[in-house]
């Protein structure tokens, strides 16, 4: 019982603290009014929004002690139904209309995501009713003599206005301030909106924009309107830079700026100003949600590229591994071998001394020599020791090439040992698969590879160029037959093609350039 009655107390509390604080903010905002701006308008659909339906009672009861001392002022003024329909919230006519657009199409949802379509459509079904509203209210009242009624249709135009662009001027940066909060806390806010890209530009550019155009349009009064009219181009510029919330700060900023280069309260000028920043607030609004929307689309699309390239890296990466096991296999098979053959010998010679040996061991050798190359070619034995510059300069590819009589040299610069695994090994197996493409001709007598490494934006980047040569005096010498069996040994044979495939794993790409004395293949990959 007690902890229930601690329970109720509490919660009275809250719906006296929120009762009271909006019954403040109502009080305040109803200083900033006129027909044609009507920021109240915004405040009641935003705390419709965001405040629970349970404190919606508490609400009303204090916008209508808000309004009650002009309603009681004005009983001599206007007569007692006016006065009495001046005490009707009108966060009773808003929230029904909040309500509906939230139970058929939520203009906040469960994740935080703003539904700006339906938010507009909102903010013109609340002008419209409070359009009505107002008439009925306006329609109750009782003139003093000498007084003449106000002009409902001038009136009309103003009232929607006025709603519309007060909903526009405060839900969205209320709704973009509460979707930072939900995302970052209380705690991280600040830091989150100091860092902020928007923040920055505008503080820098957006603010200093509308400070010349407030300047003119107080120094110059011929220069008024055209300053009003123009304050729609901050709205633009934000919305186009950093979708629906950027067009939400513009369009505030740019409404608070234009009312205050207002001339006196009903000035026409302002109000065509006003239609101006209205539709490009609505329209900003929408196109910066569509962006937005492209924004997100074109991410997942990037995250789900990166994970597939990331996958296919990994199976690369795997790939290689069993390429590596199996090359040990066989130099362990190439042991057996020489273990097994030392074992005959050495029984054959107990049995018959004067045996010739000899066949036997070349076949032998040639066994052990032939098991070598394809362990060399699967996973070279300087690579897994000494890493993939040795493997280059000294591996089995390499001393192929000097064997035959090609000149082979090559040069690494920058820091390649950053580079991941995965990316070394697939550098050596473009290499020679270049190496195999480029001989494949026989018109080479010279062979550069070099490969140049760096850092971008926090990635790191790998650039290779093999550029192949002909010199007339030691081309005639090159071991052809003994080179390519070996060499295609190490490849797949794709050329080209296969290089092209390997470099868009690492989002790069290849290609060939033909040279006046021969010919480059280049590449350039990123490391994940």
């Amino acid at each position: 019982m007690h902890e229930r009655s601690g329970v109720k107390t509490t919660d009275r509390w809250k719906h006296l603290a929120v009762g009271i604080g909006y019954g403040l903010g109502v009080w305040l905002f109803q200083h900033l009014t006129v027909p044609h701006f009507v920021l109240l308008c915004g405040v009641h659909v935003a705390a419709a929004l965001l405040v629970p339906r349970r404190y919606w009672p508490a609400m009303i009861v204090s916008q209508s002690m808000a309004q009650l001392p002009v309603a009681i002022s004005c009983v001599s003024v206007f007569g007692v139904l006016w006065s009495t329909l001046m005490v009707i919230p009108s966060l009773v006519f808003i929230a029904p209309i909040v309500y509906l657009f939230q139970t058929r199409a939520p203009l906040v949802d469960r994740k935080g995501e703003v539904n700006i379509s339906m938010l507009v459509l909102c903010a013109l079904a609340v002008a419209i009713v409070m359009l009505g509203v107002n008439e009925v209210q306006l329609a109750s009242a009782v003139y003093p003599p000498g007084v003449h009624p106000m002009h409902y249709n001038h009136l009309a135009a103003q009232w929607v206005l006025g709603n519309f662009i007060g909903v526009l001027t405060v839900v969205p940066t209320v709704l973009a301030v509460w979707q930072a909060l939900r995302r970052h806390g209380w705690r991280s806010l600040l830091t989150a909106i100091s860092e902020s890209r928007a923040t920055f530009e505008s503080v820098c550019f957006i603010l200093p924009v509308l400070a010349i155009l407030v300047w003119a349009g107080f120094t110059e009064p011929h220069l008024r309107a055209l300053a009003q009219v123009a304050m729609f181009v901050p709205v633009v510029w934000l919305a186009l830079r950093h979708g629906w919330q950027g067009a939400a700060l513009g369009g505030t900023a740019a409404s608070l700026a234009l009312v205050w280069l207002m001339p006196e309260k009903y000035d026409q000028t302002t109000i065509q100003a006003e239609v101006i920043v209205a539709f490009a607030i609505a329209t900003m609004l929408l196109l910066g949600a569509r962006i937005e929307a492209l924004d997100r689309r074109a991410e997942k699309e990037r995250k789900e590229v990166r994970t597939a390239l990331a996958l296919a890296q990994r199976n690369v990466y795997l790939g290689e591994m069993q390429l590596r096991m199996t090359a040990q296999a066989l130099e362990n098979a190439r042991e057996t071998v020489r273990t097994g053959y030392a074992m005959m010998m050495g029984r054959l010679r107990h049995l018959q001394p004067a045996i010739d040996d000899g066949g036997y061991q070349r076949l032998a050798l040639a066994a052990q020599d032939q098991l070598h190359g394809i362990s060399e070619s699967l996973h070279p034995t300087v690579w897994r020791e000494r890493g993939l510059p040795a493997a280059l300069r000294e591996g089995a590819v390499a001393r192929m090439l000097d064997h035959a009589g090609i000149r082979y040299w090559c040069e690494l610069k920058g820091p390649l040992s950053a580079l991941s695994s995965t990316v070394h090994l697939a550098l050596y197996r473009m290499v020679c698969e270049a190496l195999a493409d480029g001989c494949g001709k026989r018109d080479v007598s010279d062979v550069c590879v070099r490969i140049r490494g760096g850092d971008v934006n926090g990635r790191r980047w790998v650039a290779v160029s093999v550029v192949f040569r002909a010199n007339l005096v030691r081309l005639p010498h090159v071991r052809w037959d003994d080179l390519m069996p070996r060499l295609m040994r190490a490849t797949t044979g794709a050329g080209i093609k296969a290089l092209k495939d390997r470099a868009a794993i690492f989002e790069g790409y290849a290609r060939e350039r033909m040279l006046p004395d021969g010919r480059r293949i280049s590449w350039i990959m990123l490391d994940l």
